[in-house]
Parts: C-alpha cells; structure tokens; sequence
C-alpha cells in the first residue's frame, strides 16, 4: 500500500539553454549535464541555484541512441549512428573542448601513444573508439570503477578503465576490452554495471549475475557451465516455446517466473564468460553467480499495445560503506568500499525494487497512480514521471543498508525503521507533456513537451512481443523534431528542509497518537540518514547539520514510542539513546497528563526509564524528577520500585517520600526482604537509626544476605566505571561487619560481582584518605633520636594524610603553620606541604641546611621527569657551593655530591656535563664522571 502526503520535495526550477530538441541527455559527476541532438553534444554546468551554464560543445560521427557518462574518469561514452551503422565511443578530457573548433585526437581503444604526443594529449579532447563484432545496443557505466559495460544482441562487453603511462608526469585514460559475457536466449534492451553485478532487461525478462573473481569453487572461463537435468529441460522447454510462438496461428503466453538466488540459474538463459584482456589476475573475473531472475506475462486484455506490456527503467543503485554516522570519511571513488546495492525496474503501472547483497529479496512494490513513462532511482528516493506528472515517492534502501552495516540495529542500543514499512507518496507535482527523466546530484533533468507525437509508433504483432527472439534489437530513431519542447532541471530541496516539513507535516497526527506520525517521522528518519549514507555531495557544515537533524529525528521517534502502549513501545529506549538526550530531557518532554486530568504512564516511557536506571548511567535526576518517577512505577510497575530507588540516579530522591511509597506496597506479591533493606536504607539515609534497626531486625541474617543478591546496588554501586560503596554499606562495616562480607561472597558466588570488583569493595570501603609516606620522609625523622614516642603515631598518621589522594593542600596549610619548623616533626609536615605544592627549590635548600642526609633520598623520589633538570641546575651548584664552605658537614655535602655527579654524567651528553660543573674543582676528582660521561655512548 501506498500512503500518500502533500509535501514540497521540489524546490527551485530553471531551463536547459540548449538550441534543439534533445534526443538524449544524461548528467553526472560533480556539475555536467549532457544534451545530445542531432549530431552534436552540449556540456552545461548545473551548480547551485545560478542559471546553467554551457560549458562547451562538440560534434559527434552520427545522430546519438545512447548516452552514459563516468565520473570515475570522468569520461562520457556514447551509441552513435550513421548510415544506418552504430558505433560505440568515449569522449575523454572533453572539458578541454573550450570552442568547437577545438583539435581533437581520434584513436582506437587500446592504441599505444607515444611520448612525444604526450603534451598534445594533455591539452585536447580524445575520442577513443572501440569496435564491436556486433551492433552495441545498450551501455552502462560502473559507478565505482568507471569499467564500460555493452550490451549486443547476443552477447555483453566489458571495458576495463585503465590508464596509459606517458611518462612519470602524464598518463591518458584508456579502455581494455577484458571479457565477454555470451548470454542465450534474452536481448537486452537495457544494462546496469557495478562493481562485477550486472543486470539486464528484455521487453518482460529482468536477469541478475555477479561476476566472481575468485577462481575457486566456480565455473571458470571459457567452459560452458554444467547445466542440470532441470535446466536442459527448461531450456529445451523454452526453445519449443519459441517455436511454437513464431506460428502466426497461435499466440502463446510464457508464464510469470521469479527465480532467487541460485535457482535463478535454471531460468533456461545461459550465461557463460570468455576473458580477452590482460587485466590483472585480482580483478579477473571468472565465474557467475545468479542472483535473480524475473519473466513477466503480458496484460493479454491490452496486447495490441506494445508500451502497456515494457519494462523500463533498469537500474542498479549502491550504497557505499560509511562507518559510522559520525565519522569523516573520504569519498574518493577510489576508496569507495561497497555496502549494499538494490535494483530497481519497473512495468508501467508497478515498479520492483530488490535488495542483492548478501541475500537476495524484493523490498518494495511501488503502485502508480498513472501508466508511467521513465523511472530513476536515488538513495533517497524514486522519481517516476507520467506523461502529466512528475512523482516522488520514498525508498527502503538505507534501512536496508543501515542493517548490512550495523547488526547490532534494532537492539536496546540501536534502532532503524523497518524494511517492510510502507512506501509513500511524498508529492505529485504538475507538469504538462513529461517524455523523459535523468538524475545527478540534488538535480531532476525533465523533458517535456506539451504537443502530442505528431508519428505514432508503428504497433506490432502480438507475437512478436512475446517471443525473446522477436524482441526488436534495433534502437528507435526518435521523433522528428518539433516545437514546444523544454527541458528543465529542477532541483529537490535540501534533506534538512523537507526532513523540517515532515516534522512539521507529523504535529497533525501527534495528539490522535496513531501509527501515521511514526509512519512519517520514520520516513524523516530514514531521509536524513539516506543523506548522511550519501554523503559524497556533503559540505562539512551540511553533514553536521544533517547529524543534528538525525539526533532530533531519534527523539521525536522515542517520544512517539513511548506514548503509544504497542508490541513496539520498547524501541523508545534505543531511540532514546541515539537522540543523545538525558533521562532529565526525556522526563520533561514526557505528557504526564490525560485529558481527563488523570495519570497514565505508557509502556515506551517506562520500558525506557527502568533500563535506562539499571545502566548506571552517570546521571543524577533532581528531586523533584525522581519523585515523578517513584510516582510512575508505584502506579505502573510497583514490583520494581524497590530496584529504581537502588539506582544511582536516583540519589536525590526525598527518603520520606520513597518511604511513604514503600510503606504502600502489597508485599504479598514479591519479596518482602527487598522492600524492607530499601526501607532501612532510605530510614540510614535521613538519619532515622531506630527506624533502620527495627527494618534489620526483622528478618533473619540469611534472609537479609538474600535480599543483597536481589539487589546489589543497595552495598554497591558504579560511578564513573568505579565501584563505590554505599551508606549502607558503609554503616554495615562499623555495625555489621559479618553480614556484609556474608553479602559480598553471596553476590560474588551468584555471579553478581567479580572477584576482583569484591577486592576493590573490600579497600575504596577501608578508609582512602590516608597515602604511603614517602621514604625520604623516614630518613628525616630518623635523624632526630629526641622525637617524642607520644605523638609518633599521630606524626605518622598527619604525614600519610598529607601523602593521601584526598586533602587540597593549600586549603590545609593554614591549620598546619602553627606547628613549628624548628623541631623535625613540623618540619617533615612543611618540606612534605611544599614537595605537594611543587615548591622543590625551596625543599632542597632546606633539606641542604637542616638535614642533609636526606637530600638524595628527597631527589631520588621528586626530581624526576621535568623536575630532572633540578639535579645539575639546582643540587649540584648548591653542594659545590656549601663544599667550598667548608664545616662539620663538609663529608655530608661531598657524599651527596658524588651521588649527584653520577646522575647528571647519565643524563647528559658530555659538552652539557662539562658546561656544569665548577670552573674551580679538582680535575682528578671530576675526571671519573667525565670518562663515564665521554664513554657512556659507546658502551651502549
């Protein structure tokens, strides 16, 4: 079923500047539109909103049946016909043509130029052309390669793209004739390449190979394929049809056939491959693997008229790799990575469009509301034109596409509208006297012309329209010219605006609270990530506001999920999720509030809460929010009000008012223990000791044990990836030592919590404020025997909190300046204070004066990584200069200036190390480390 919507998908409008009547136009690449008439082409630029542009103009060998243009090589290939022969060309480096009086350089494919040419070739068009044993009837471009596909009447020829080398700065496009592809049994009147799939199309036949590279397991070239008994009839079957067809006695109608997979090999055509090329053996191709094949009946009621009963419009689409939605990927075509292809082909009044990747299936039936004429097919959308109307309706591919990329879709953590959804109509738009259609870009090219064939077409006898062999292999020679034709490029808006309209388009259905505003809301969905999958016309500035307009699109569908209470409320949490919004934002965006004025909370929104507050998200709600949802479970779910007031998120839940809800519930029906450890730890909570112990008392130590493995999150909890004990738990230590760790082996045997996550609850559950005191410290209170043994605990005790993770030194120096640097106790506390502010400058002197034993145990532990320098820049000038001072702790001072030589002789290179030291020492006494120093680089 098609559902139709009154939207605005087309935007502005101009007018082709070409002089004739076309007969055949295409457009492609970043900006080219092709107009052939006569025996001549036209090259327009199409960019934005300004007028188009010509370009340039050149002549072709005959009147042009066919046109395919490249943008991989960037090269436009042309049927052409003269004296009632046909050619087959490619016009390379065509944007050099500036006038028509141009050079151009004619050579045959494959034709070996030489170097000297090399700057004629740089600076003119080519035109290389390649001969056919047989009259070319059709040609397709690969998208991704750029490879040449041509179909015959009996036969398909491949054209590998290759380049020539010139010489290290130049190289020419050029094309290599690689393979044949003898088909039996079926004319194609229409082709489409992509990388190794090749679709065909008869009047009624539609055929789907892949050509394989790999020579293993397949049929290799050049050898007819073994054919099954079921086959050889078949084909045999066929043969005798078509015999039986030619009689002019009777008219025999083939039955319709659909073929998936590897039973499409038994349709009776025979497919067989013939390589002829040098091309390299990766992409050789060596066998087929049939993917589909398609024979419709004729309507017998409407035989005599041979445009009722004709396929048209054959086109494969692919859907490259994206990564993910939000990366910056490249789109050179070179780095195109193939993600999922779908072919479309279509009957006048029904169009088919199937998925071929992996697996093979139809995706969508496209009804027309009138016979059309032409058909093309975007990442977006379908485009098909009547002869009074142009129609845009809505496709499935990157919902497919979003599932070949992510298998984790449609789970809580993901979501994607479905494949099977119904198309729509978005908009039938006007227009008078449409004959032809072609697509690039954000560009609609549309041919009208508004006067009636003034030639009708010749009708044919039924049977010649039923037999393969009497499918015409003949291209028509279109209509003599005549006036009132136009052809127009009209551009379709940007996906951001249109996805704002059905946004907007959507309100009409909000409060009626039907599937049309999922329905639509799915369509603005699937339209921006198609945009974004699409993303090789993408500005950074577009791509963010198209990842802008995805987030929106995922909240709106979570709200819609969430109000409705179906079998699929549930994807209002991963919609949620992908909208990045809050638990806080959901709340608030969710209608409390009935008509009636009473309270009613959906399946979506609660589904949605209760996972989202058993993920431990690091999200705390507000008072008056986790009252609302207290409020919520207790009339949907209150069997899982225990668990929810659990979460973390719910920190900030008022505990008279989760007691009053607890109070409330029918024990009856769940675990009594669970409502009665929530209680007792809300009663903690607000200070209501009597109230906790009467909860504890009441059941059995088991039971309570028990009631911890129903709901861990009432010992621990995770903030921030970091298990944390809670108030409970905390209270249970100093209370009830042995019914915690009872708790933690129970969770820990019950697979609730790992050994490892029970360890590290048994330390940040120990008191965390206290640190390893540093080893220097122990040196400096070692060298004051006259320490009071009264206060060696508490010193100790003082000194660990300063080497602890917890205290702000700074804020705490003020209580600690009353203790007095004159005895070692204080002054360990003020040298640690300083170390902890990065004051080791004024620690060194310090430590110089007062205790010099302990500066190299002090800088082998400090000065390290930046402070390094401060060995040789600060310590070493300080002890050469109290050396030479002399004292009673000359020996002190030259021990430690041994020790600070050696260190600096490691770490610098010998110029540095000699730039150090004093300009007055003894050379003998230096003289070690300068060997060391000068030696250090060989021995290593």
């Amino acid at each position: 079923m098609v559902q139709l919507y009154n939207l605005h998908p087309f935007g502005s409008q101009q007018v082709v500047p070409c002089k004739l009547e076309p007969e055949r136009f295409c457009g492609g690449g970043r900006d080219a539109l092709f107009v052939a008439a006569g025996c001549k082409v036209e090259a327009f630029a199409v960019t934005g909103q300004e007028l188009c542009q010509p370009m340039c103009a050149f002549s072709t060998l005959g009147r042009v049946l066919c046109l395919a243009y490249s943008e991989a090589g960037d090269y436009l290939a042309a049927i052409e016909e003269k004296n009632k022969a046909t050619f087959l060309r490619a016009y390379v480096n065509w944007r050099s043509k500036r006038t028509e009086n141009c050079r151009v350089c004619i050579r045959m494919v494959g034709h070996n130029v030489e170097a000297s040419f090399s700057e004629t070739y740089k600076d003119q068009m080519s035109i290389i052309e390649m001969p056919l044993s047989e009259a070319p009837l059709c040609i397709s471009c690969c998208p991704v390669k750029g490879d040449l596909l041509v179909g015959c009447s009996n036969k398909l020829v491949l054209f590998s793209l290759k380049y020539q080398i010139i010489n290290e700065e130049f190289s020419i496009l050029d094309f290599e004739r690689s393979l044949i592809i003898h088909i039996d049994n079926i004319i194609p009147v229409e082709i489409s390449f992509c990388v190794g799939y090749v679709a065909l199309m008869s009047d009624l036949e539609v055929l789907i190979v892949k050509l394989e590279s790999d020579p293993k397991n397949g049929e290799s070239v050049n050898r007819e394929p073994r054919k099954t008994n079921n086959s050889m009839k078949q084909t045999e079957d066929v043969h005798n049809e078509t015999l039986q067809l030619e009689s002019d006695d009777f008219v025999i109608c083939q039955k319709p056939m659909e073929l998936l997979g590897e039973k499409s090999s038994q349709s009776g055509v025979s497919v067989t491959l013939e390589s002829t090329g040098l091309a390299d053996e990766k992409t050789k191709y060596y066998h087929v693997q049939h993917l589909l094949y398609k024979r419709f009946a004729p309507d017998i009621s409407s035989y005599v008229f041979s445009d009722d009963i004709k396929l048209h419009s054959l086109q494969l689409l692919p859907i490259y790799q994206t990564g993910s939605l939000t990366s910056d990927r490249k789109n050179l075509s070179q780095e195109k990575e193939l993600l999922s292809l779908f072919c479309f082909f279509s009957l006048p009044h029904v169009g088919y469009l199937y998925m071929v990747v992996k697996s093979v299936e139809l995706m969508s039936v496209y009804q027309y509301p009138e016979k059309s004429q032409q058909a093309v097919l975007t990442p977006q959308f379908l485009h098909v034109i009547a002869s009074n109307n142009l129609q845009c309706f809505t496709v499935r591919c990157s919902a497919a596409a979003a599932r070949e990329e992510d298998p984790y879709v449609d789970t809580t953590l993901k979501a994607c509208p479905p494949v099977s959804m119904d198309v729509c109509a978005l908009r039938i738009q006007l227009f008078i006297g449409l004959k032809a259609i072609c697509h690039f870009k954000n560009h609609l090219i549309l041919l009208t012309k508004a006067d009636p064939e003034a030639v009708p077409e010749r009708r044919e006898s039924p049977k010649r329209l039923l037999s393969r062999k009497g499918t015409s292999s003949k291209l028509k020679s279109p209509p003599v010219a005549e006036a009132g034709w136009n052809l127009y490029i009209v551009d379709t808006i940007s996906p951001v605006q249109l996805y704002k309209e059905m946004v907007d388009y959507s309100n009409t259905y909000k409060t009626a609270k039907t599937q049309s505003c999922i329905h639509l809301l799915s369509e603005a969905h699937l339209l921006v990530r198609a945009a974004l999958m699409d993303a090789n016309h993408l500005e950074p500035g577009e791509k963010a506001e198209l990842l802008e307009a995805f987030k929106e699109s995922c909240g709106h569908l979570g709200d819609c999920y969430s109000r409705l209470d179906t079998q699929y409320s549930h994807l209002a949490l991963p919609y949620y999720k992908m909208s990045g919004l809050s638990m806080a934002e959901v709340l608030a965006r969710a209608d409390w509030l009935l008509e009636d004025g009473s309270q009613k909370y959906e399946r979506g929104l609660i589904f949605y809460i209760n996972h989202s507050l058993y993920e431990n998200l690091d999200e705390e709600l507000s008072e008056e929010l986790a009252a609302k949802v207290v409020q919520m479970f207790h009339v949907a779910e209150p069997k899982q009000l225990p668990h929810i007031l659990c979460s973390p998120s719910m920190k900030n839940i008022n505990p008279l008012t989760a007691i009053s809800y607890l109070s409330k519930l029918d024990t009856s029906g769940f675990s009594s223990i669970l409502v009665t450890l929530t209680k007792a730890a809300m009663a903690l909570k607000m200070g209501d000791l009597d109230m906790h112990r009467n909860e504890m008392k009441s059941h059995p130590e088991m039971k309570l044990v028990c009631g911890f493995i129903l709901e861990p999150r009432l010992l621990i909890q995770q903030r921030k990836g970091q298990i944390v004990p809670t108030e409970l738990a905390a209270h249970l230590k100093d209370t009830q030592p042995g019914l915690l760790v009872a708790s933690v082996l129970g969770l820990q045997k019950n697979n609730k919590i790992g050994v490892e996550e029970a360890d590290s609850f048994f330390k940040i559950n120990a008191c965390s404020h206290y640190g390893l005191v540093y080893p220097w410290v122990n040196v400096l209170i070692s060298s004051d025997s006259l320490v009071d043994k009264g206060y060696t605990e508490d010193l100790s005790k003082l000194q660990s909190l300063i080497c602890g993770p917890s205290f702000d030194i700074a804020s705490i120096i003020p209580f600690l300046e009353p203790l007095s640097e004159d005895t070692i106790a204080g002054l360990s506390v003020h040298v640690l204070c300083q170390t902890r502010l990065k004051e080791y400058e004024q620690c060194i002197d310090t430590l110089l004066e007062r205790c010099p034993e302990a500066i190299i145990p002090y800088a082998n532990h400090e000065l390290k990584e930046e402070n390094r320098t401060l060995w040789w820049k600060k310590l070493l000038p300080e002890l050469c200069h109290r050396i030479k001072c002399g004292g009673e702790k000359g020996q002190l001072y030259l021990s430690s200036l041994k020790e600070t030589l050696s260190v600096a002789a490691v770490e610098l290179e010998l110029r540095d190390f000699l730039n150090v030291l004093p300009e007055d020492g003894t050379a003998a006494f230096f003289l070690p480390y300068l060997l060391y120093c000068s030696r250090k680089k060989s021995l290593t």
